[in-house]
């Protein structure tokens, strides 16, 4: 499934979810792999780091060209298309596609190498606190499209004296060897707009314009209304595409230390979420995402930080429909300078970053942009990286304040490049000291260090506990002492007015990667800070925290 709606009536898309078969690279045995999934959940790959081959036949009726979607390969991805290489994608978590322009009717050959080796080649999966899965993770399909087709609509809404209105972009391609003249119709709440658009041959264009709407109702957490986008591309009077998206009314500004959404101030009460579950590693299935939401919100959850890479679109459907804001970052975790300084970094970020806002822009509860969480933010190297990503996320979207989570405590020299300063605080776990202590010294140094009059998150604090290990001395791994950790932090943070929002670390139990020194610090190769397990069995500071949520 590749979103919760329908995104076609006129382009023919078929989901190619189900069976492939897979053959590990060097060997001659085959296997059937469900797609999506992860190869670590078949016992004969549970730890296995290299490649692997996926192939499917496919029939096309009618010839002409297709479009092949990839919402998630993990993590380097060769598509061919019978025998021809059409795709080269790095990153897991982001999406991407390829066109074959003149495929025949009949019978066709898919073939997707997958790769999720670390190396040189790999700069951000890399053996982490987390772990690199490999295999096709997300949904496939393909596509039947026009020689001139809709590649992508974005909508940003604003208010104008006092009256909604949107700016609507919409990115237009043209396969044919000469110009091509389309009209397009786009429909949101019942108003109808149309635009007239000449595309050069063999490119793209993007149309743009405004339109008011009088009478629709803003998206909140309270009251998450959502509208149908749909787009329909007229060539010749007749209709050869169409996109359907759907987008929500909503404003978010930076007011000083406030966060405000549709001019409200907000308070963000969320936790930090891996896309793991137990054997089925990070090829999450639908029915457990509702699952892991259901949770986060019976605890009084209003929010979401997707830790530490763009999430599953499926994910963020709901997050729309159920009012989560959240807050959505690109990929990059805990790389010091060296790793920063890989050849491939600059361009993976890049790239992530350009197709994480590019495919997920109209999502209404994406108020958040994040960067390079816990990296090398206390250096000058850094600090220009650091300050390049900022300046890719505001040249695509100014309609969304941006942040990092620094962990480089009193020494950070990036503080004054985002909108809103974030930190990772571990007090009662890794620093024993008093709590609100702690966090005004904290708070102190990031106004003396280029965050004075910005918003400030904490962005990740808590403590482990294995499921299941309980002391009445309430000593640290039992879930006693993290439950009584976290709430002396909620206790802390909540009551506070220099704070905007608060983020637990974790939602749920996660592996880990073995092939670094993390193992070492985490029982059972997993980080158990999760207030459930990877099973999603809860343990004592789900009560705690649903307490203090509400």
């Amino acid at each position: 499934m590749l979103r919760l709606f329908r995104q076609h009536y006129i382009r023919e898309c078929t989901e190619l979810d189900g069976m492939w078969d897979f053959k590990m690279n060097g060997s001659n045995q085959t296997y059937r792999m469900p797609v999506p999934g992860c190869w670590e959940q078949h016992p004969d790959f549970v730890k296995y780091r290299g490649n692997g081959v996926y192939t499917k036949d496919v029939y096309i009726a009618k010839s002409g060209a297709v479009r092949l979607v990839f919402k998630g390969v993990s993590h380097t991805a060769d598509v061919y298309f019978d025998g021809e290489k059409i795709a080269h994608h790095y990153n897991a978590f982001t999406p991407f596609s390829a066109v074959v322009k003149n495929a025949a009717a009949g019978e066709h050959h898919i073939r997707v190498e997958a790769d999720n080796t670390f190396g040189v080649h790999s700069a951000l999966h890399v053996p982490n606190d987390y772990y690199t899965y490999g295999g096709i993770i997300r949904s496939v399909a393909m596509e039947r499209i026009s020689s001139v087709y809709i590649e992508n609509v974005h909508f940003t809404p604003f208010i104008k004296n006092g009256v909604w209105m949107a700016k609507i972009e919409v990115e237009v391609s043209n396969l044919l060897n000469e110009k091509a003249a389309a009209e397009l119709k786009i429909t949101v709440a019942g108003i109808t707009a149309s635009h007239s658009i000449e595309i050069d041959a063999q490119s793209t264009k993007t149309a743009v314009l405004e339109q008011t709407f009088d009478s629709v109702k803003p998206w909140s957490h309270e009251e998450p209304n959502l509208y149908m986008l749909n787009a329909v591309l007229y060539i010749d009077g007749e209709e050869v595409d169409d996109l359907i998206d759907r987008v929500g009314f909503r404003t978010v500004e930076i007011c000083g230390t406030k966060i405000k959404l549709n001019g409200r101030e907000i308070f963000l009460k969320g936790f930090n979420r891996h896309e793991d579950y137990a054997s089925l590693g990070c090829a999450v299935p639908f029915q457990l995402m509702v699952r892991d939401m259901d949770l986060m919100q019976d605890m009084g959850a209003n929010a979401l930080r997707t830790c530490h890479y763009p999430n599953d679109e499926l994910f963020l459907d709901m997050c729309d429909e159920r009012g989560i804001m959240v807050w959505e970052e690109n990929h990059a975790r805990g790389l010091g300078i060296d790793g920063m300084n890989n050849p491939n970094f600059d361009q993976q970020c890049e790239d992530c970053i350009r197709e994480m806002i590019g495919n997920h822009y109209n999502h209404p509860s994406i108020i958040i942009w994040g960067i390079l969480n816990e990296c090398a933010s206390h250096t000058e190297e850094g600090r220009e990286k650091y300050k390049k990503q900022y300046e890719q996320i505001k040249s695509m979207d100014k309609s969304r304040p941006t942040t990092s989570a620094t962990c480089q405590h009193f020494k950070d020299i990036c503080l004054d490049l985002p909108d809103i300063v974030s930190f990772n605080q571990y007090t009662g776990w890794y620093e024993e000291c008093p709590y609100d202590e702690r966090k005004d010294r904290e708070i102190d140094w990031i106004k003396k260090s280029g965050g004075e009059n910005k918003p400030i998150i904490v962005s990740e604090f808590g403590a482990a506990a294995v499921y299941g290990y309980r002391d009445r001395s309430r000593c640290k791994w039992s879930e006693e002492g993290q439950a009584d950790i976290i709430r002396n932090d909620l206790e802390v943070y909540m009551n506070d007015e220099n704070i905007s929002g608060v983020f637990i670390w974790q939602f749920a139990d996660c592996r880990i990667t073995e092939e670094s020194i993390w193992y070492a610090t985490r029982a059972r190769c997993h980080n158990n800070k999760g207030i459930v397990d990877e099973y999603r069995r809860p343990k004592i500071a789900y009560d705690v925290i649903k307490e203090m949520f509400h």
